[in-house]
C-alpha cells in the first residue's frame, strides 16, 4: 500500500528558478533563498518518496482560455519544461506516474470532483521554480510526479474551502493506492502578492504569518475566507495559496511542523514548510471496499464484448498516434499525410504496429489499440471513407451486410462534402 510522508508547501516565483540557473548561492541577497530550501532538500533525502504529487498553477504558458478547468490532472508519462518566452530551462523532463494517477482520477471523480486530464504539456515555473530547488536533477530526477494544475487565473475560481476537501479525498485516494509506493504531496503559490495594476508589489507579512499560523493550526478557519477576502489581505495573485489548503487537506488533523522559512527579496515572499502527520485517524472502510467503491460506476463494462471504453491508461499507452490523428484537422498535416504518409509517421516516431495498422486501414485493429473513434472518422473523411464503412469493417462485415442491419442504407461523413460516388467504393 502506498504511504503519504508528509507535506510541503513552497512559492513558485520565478526567482527561484532565476536564482539557481545563475548561480546566485552566495550573493547576499540571494543566499537566503537556498538556506530556506535546505531543510526540505535534506528531509526529501531522508524521506526518499517515490513520488510528489505536485500541486500548481500554470501561468498562461501550457493553459491558454480556450479551455481552462479549476483542476487538471497531468496523467502522462513524461513532462517537459515548458518555453515561457525566453527558451525552456535547461532541466531534464520529469517523470510521470500514470498508474498513481489513474487512481486518484477514479477516486476524486467518485467524490463528485470534476477533473479534466492532461499529458504532454511542458510545465512551467509554477512546477519546475521549486522543484529545482527540492530535488537533485543534474543527469535526472529522483523520483516521479503527479501534478495538479488547479485553475485560479480565471474567474470564477475554486473556493479555499473546495480545495481543502480536494485533500481530504486526495489523502483517501494515495493511501489506498495497491502499490508500494512513498508519496509526499507539494503545493506550491504563493505568498502575499499581486503583479499587475495600480495595486502591483503589494504584500503583507503580517497576513502571511497568520496564514501559516492557521495552516498548521486550524486550516478549517481558513476556508471560511472568501476569495476577494484573500486578495485584499494577501494581493489579487496572492489568492492563490488556496493551493496550500489542498495539501493541508491531505494531511491528519494535527501536524508536525518540522521547518518553516520566509524571505522577501522583491516582490513575491518565498515561503517553505514541511509538515507531518501528527494524529491517526482511521478511516471508516477498507481500503479494499474503498477501491471496490470508486470503480463501481464502470464495474461490469468489461464484461460488453466488442467494447473499448476510452480510459485514462488506453489513452497514455496511444497518445502519440491519437495525436497524430487529431491533428488531421489542420489542412497542412492532412496534405503532408496524403501526399507522403511515410515521412509524417516518421516525424512523430509512430512504432511499426502504428504505421502498419495506418497502412492496411485496419480500422478494427485502431480501435483495439486505444484510438477513439472520434478520430477514426476523421481518418475518414480525410480518406473519402464514410462513418458507415469504418463501422462495418470493425464488425468484420462488408457495407452490403452491415447496410442490413439498418433501417436507412445512407452514407455520411463528419467531412463538409458529399463524397457521391466516392463513398461508393470499399472503405
Amino acid at each position: 500500500m502506498a504511504t503519504l510522508v508528509g507535506g510541503i508547501a513552497s512559492s513558485h516565483t520565478p526567482t527561484i528558478g532565476f536564482a539557481l540557473d545563475t548561480h546566485k548561492q552566495k550573493d547576499p541577497v540571494w543566499a537566503p533563498i537556498f538556506e530556506g530550501y535546505k531543510p526540505v532538500q535534506r528531509w526529501l533525502e531522508q524521506k526518499q518518496p517515490d513520488v510528489l504529487f505536485f500541486i500548481y498553477n500554470d501561468h498562461v504558458t501550457s493553459f491558454f482560455f480556450d479551455h481552462y478547468s479549476h483542476f487538471a490532472l497531468g496523467v502522462g508519462e513524461r513532462y517537459p519544461v515548458a518555453d515561457e518566452g525566453g527558451g525552456p530551462r535547461k532541466l531534464p523532463p520529469v517523470d510521470g506516474h500514470p498508474g498513481l494517477a489513474r487512481h486518484i482520477a477514479a477516486a476524486l471523480c467518485a467524490d463528485e470532483f470534476d477533473l479534466s486530464y492532461f499529458q504532454a504539456k511542458g510545465l512551467d515555473h509554477g512546477c519546475f521554480s521549486p522543484l529545482s530547488l527540492l530535488w537533485p536533477h543534474e543527469q535526472r530526477w529522483p523520483g516521479a510526479i503527479v501534478p495538479l494544475q488547479v485553475g485560479v487565473l480565471e474567474f470564477p475560481i475554486p473556493t479555499a474551502r473546495r480545495c481543502f476537501k480536494l485533500g481530504h479525498s486526495l489523502r483517501r485516494a494515495i493511501l489506498s493506492y495497491p502499490q508500494d509506493l512513498k508519496v509526499a504531496i507539494v503545493a506550491t503559490g504563493g505568498l502575499s502578492h499581486q503583479v499587475h495594476g495600480e495595486r502591483a508589489g503589494f504584500n503583507n507579512t503580517p497576513w502571511d504569518m497568520e496564514f501559516l499560523e492557521l495552516l498548521e493550526k486550524d486550516p478549517e478557519q481558513l476556508t471560511r475566507f472568501t476569495i476577494a477576502e484573500y486578495a485584499e489581505r494577501g494581493g489579487f495573485e496572492g489568492s492563490e495559496v488556496i493551493m496550500w489548503l489542498i495539501m493541508r487537506g491531505a494531511l491528519s488533523k494535527k501536524v508536525r511542523k518540522l521547518h518553516q522559512a520566509y524571505y522577501l527579496p522583491s516582490m513575491t515572499p518565498i515561503a517553505t514548510v514541511i509538515y507531518e502527520d501528527d494524529s491517526d485517524e482511521p478511516f471508516e472502510e477498507s481500503a479494499e471496499h474503498y477501491r471496490e467503491r470508486i470503480a463501481h460506476e464502470w464495474t461490469g463494462i468489461e464484461k460488453l464484448s466488442g467494447t473499448y471504453p476510452f480510459t485514462l491508461d488506453r489513452s497514455v499507452k496511444a497518445y502519440r498516434l491519437n495525436d497524430f490523428l487529431h491533428r488531421l484537422v489542420e489542412p497542412a498535416h492532412r496534405q503532408r499525410f496524403l501526399a507522403a504518409p511515410e515521412e509524417l509517421y516518421e516525424e512523430f516516431a509512430l512504432t511499426s504496429e502504428e504505421r502498419d495498422m495506418l497502412r492496411r486501414r485496419d480500422w478494427r485493429a485502431l480501435i483495439q489499440y486505444g484510438v477513439i473513434f472520434f478520430l477514426l472518422e476523421k481518418l475518414g473523411a480525410v480518406l473519402g471513407t464514410t462513418n458507415l464503412h469504418i463501422y462495418a469493417a470493425m464488425r468484420g462485415q462488408s457495407l452490403e451486410d452491415f447496410q442490413k442491419t439498418r433501417n436507412a442504407k445512407v452514407l455520411y461523413s463528419v467531412a463538409a462534402q458529399d463524397g457521391g460516388e466516392q463513398w461508393a467504393k470499399p472503405g
